[in-house]
């Protein structure tokens, strides 16, 4: 499997939030609504999310392993460092909780409400 499209979305003025990445696999599966969040111990992403019954958030599309993982983030933030001429601290070491309760102050955050309306659709990323 192949990253063969990737698209930012850079958000400005947001602590954590850095932007969202649509990316497309194999030229025929496409994963929209990735969050790119970085904090002090590095950039990360977050998979698209919903919200659960009991308010805990579960990734709707996420890698497998670790491979697959760092495949994904090193080319997105490849792109989001090319589209942004912004460079990303790359994380040092994973703590998984750690990235849940980053990604999760982010779902939650109510000062940072996005207007996520410029995102693009499948249709209109070309598929």
């Amino acid at each position: 499997m192949q990253v063969t499209e990737v698209k930012i979305t850079p958000v400005n003025n947001v602590s954590k939030l850095k932007g969202f990445a649509s990316v497309v696999f194999d030229n025929c599966f496409i994963v929209t609504d990735i969050k790119i969040i970085q904090t002090p111990n590095g950039a990360f992403l977050s998979m698209p999310s919903k919200k659960s019954r009991n308010g805990k958030f579960r990734d709707v599309a996420h890698p497998l392993n670790m491979e697959t993982r760092l495949m994904i983030e090193n080319k997105v933030f490849e792109e989001f460092e090319k589209v942004t001429g912004e460079k990303l601290e790359r994380r040092k070491a994973v703590d998984v909780n750690e990235e849940q309760k980053a990604a999760e102050e982010v779902e939650n955050a109510e000062e940072e409400k996005v207007d996520t309306s410029d995102l693009l659709t499948a249709k209109e990323f070309g598929y």
